[in-house]
Parts: structure tokens; C-alpha cells; sequence
């Protein structure tokens, strides 16, 4: 434990209980939980292996009042090199557990896209097929409305079931949070935002919506987007996905591109030369390395071209 760290042992047995003693970790590197392969040590991580494990949890630090990080599948983070302080829920494949009851698949928030697109398609159900590639966890996805090819997870997603954070209290102290289950119209999807973002909720247990189809079609169609994104992202290497946000009026990548940053680099992060819209881990990148780069693509593409890039990776922890 690191001497700066926020949680107490009396904490970490109360995690424990909650979620199980085999569920909580301690000192564990984020690099192991972020598609980045980068990020220093969280001091506590805490895997629920059901949501009363989470919900639990999520309460130990509440009522404690100790920062707590959600992290699903780290695919559009970038952690700190000296890692995250107090806890983190890690929603991942200790809750991933998905469901097919008739024309809906229920997913556990740690589930990832792909598989539940593939079960999908193996009970002739589709819509998630534009979505399959995108390497979110479900929780992620209806965090950031995770989106590709012209579709999107709140256009899917019939309900969700969400903890709501409880209300800091007069004394100081924060109460409870609570589980909820809200319907695609209350959760206010749209370009890469969500009621789930805005109001700090924490995703649980999605339901989408899809339509029957033959098998064979679905994955023609899952076959087709997966060839589209070999073909021009760079996924041979460690990134967070696309970088920035799409301006409007503009593509991030071609911008980039414009400004003549492709393959340009900062330590081991570099814009990568298949496509200008990703930075990428070339091998051994630090935080502060892919943090400088983004900061100088920014600077690049305002001086030259009058325009705000907005990253779409979010940087957390300790920095």
C-alpha cells in the first residue's frame, strides 16, 4: 500500500465483506486493465462478482466517504502513471454474465460488445452487429453511447439498471445509493453522452432490444464491419480507440492528418500512421507521454486550422 493511500485497513475489510476477500486487490497496476496497457498502481481494486458485490462495495465507499473510479473494460481510459488513489470497481469478466430471453439480451455491465453481439447473432437476433468491434464493456458503452457505423447503444438499449449515488447529507457524511432501472427515454442518449456520464450513475444490467434474423446474414454483416475496421484502424497496437471526439463539420483524423502529424511521437505514444484519429502505445508509452501528444496534436490543429479538438479518452486517477 502506498503511504499516500486513502483507505484504510477497517475500509478494505468492509470491501471485503461486501464483495467477497478473494475480490479485493491491492497495489494493482492499472496497465492490466486498460486497452492502453498504461496506468500506474490503483491502491485498492475491488472485482464484485454480483451486483450485490458491487452495489456493496459502491456503498462501503460512500458511507466512508473514499474516492471510488468505475472501470469496466479501460477501453477509452488513460490512467495516470502514478495510478488511481482509494478504490476501484472493476466491472469487468468477474460480471459478464449475458442472457437471451426472446428478442432481448440481457447483459451484465462488465460483458463486453463483442460477446454480447455474439450471442446475439447465435439466437438470430440483430442490431448489434455495427457495434461488435468497439472494444467497451457494456457499462462503457452506455456511459459513453459507444456508436460505429451509423449505429449507437442507446438506439438498442431498452432499459437499464443502474445504481444512483446517494445525497451528501448536512453532517458532512453521503447516504446510501440506491438501484434503479431506467428506460431508454430517461437516460438522455446522445453523441457520446448519456444520463449514466452526466449524473454519475453506475451501470449494472443492460437490456437491448433487437429484431430476429437468420444467423448467417448477422454474420455476414459482423464479418463485413470487422474486415472495414482492420482495414483502416490500427489495431495491431495498444490505444484507447479514437482519440478525439468528431468535431462538427470535420473529421479528427483528417484534420490531424492535415496538419501533418501523422506518425509524429512523443516517448513510446505516437499518432498512428494507419489512421491519424488514434494515438497508439508503440511500446513502453507513460501516461504523460500520450497526454503531451494529445496536448500537441490540440495545439496543432487549433493554430492551424481554428479548431478545438476535444479528446474522447478520459484521463483519471492521480495526476
Amino acid at each position: 500500500m502506498h503511504e499516500y493511500s486513502e483507505v484504510s485497513d477497517e475500509i478494505i475489510c468492509a470491501l471485503g465483506a461486501a464483495a467477497g476477500e478473494d475480490a479485493v486487490l491491492i497495489a494493482e497496476p492499472m496497465s492490466a486493465h486498460t486497452t492502453f496497457k498504461i496506468g500506474g498502481p490503483a491502491d485498492v481494486v475491488v472485482e464484485p462478482r454480483a451486483i450485490e458485490g458491487v452495489v456493496g462495495a459502491l456503498n462501503v465507499c460512500a458511507i466512508a466517504g473514499v474516492p471510488v473510479t468505475v472501470v469496466g473494460n479501460g477501453s477509452d481510459l488513460l490512467v495516470s502513471d502514478r495510478g488511481i488513489r482509494g478504490v476501484v470497481v472493476l466491472l469487468g469478466k468477474n460480471y459478464s454474465n449475458v442472457r437471451v430471453e426472446g428478442t432481448r439480451v440481457v447483459a451484465q455491465a462488465g460483458a463486453l460488445l463483442r460477446d454480447v453481439a455474439l450471442a446475439a447473432a447465435e439466437a438470430g437476433l440483430s442490431g448489434l452487429e455495427p457495434l461488435w468491434g468497439i472494444p467497451a464493456s457494456v457499462g462503457g458503452a452506455c456511459h459513453q453511447n459507444a456508436g460505429a457505423y451509423d449505429g449507437t447503444t442507446g438506439e438498442l438499449i431498452e432499459s437499464l439498471t443502474a445504481y444512483v449515488p446517494g445525497r451528501d447529507l448536512p453532517d458532512g457524511s453521503r447516504e446510501k445509493g440506491a438501484v434503479r432501472t431506467f428506460t431508454r427515454d430517461e437516460l438522455g442518449f446522445g453523441y457520446r453522452k448519456s444520463r449514466v456520464a452526466s449524473e454519475g450513475l453506475v451501470a449494472l444490467e443492460a437490456t437491448f432490444a433487437l429484431m430476429p434474423d437468420m444467423e448467417a446474414s448477422i454474420r455476414g454483416r459482423m464479418d463485413d464491419y470487422q474486415r472495414r475496421r482492420e482495414e483502416k484502424q490500427p489495431l495491431e497496437m495498444p490505444s484507447a480507440g479514437s482519440t478525439f471526439k468528431r468535431p462538427e463539420g470535420y473529421f479528427a483524423g483528417k484534420l490531424i492528418m492535415d496538419a501533418g502529424l501523422r506518425g509524429s511521437r512523443m516517448g513510446g505514444a505516437q499518432v498512428s500512421e494507419k489512421h491519424c484519429g488514434f494515438v497508439v502505445n508503440t511500446g513502453g508509452a507513460s501516461a504523460t507521454d500520450v497526454s503531451a501528444l494529445i496536448e500537441h496534436i490540440q495545439d496543432e490543429v487549433r493554430s492551424q486550422f481554428g479548431v478545438e479538438l476535444e479528446p474522447e479518452v478520459h484521463r483519471i486517477g492521480d495526476w
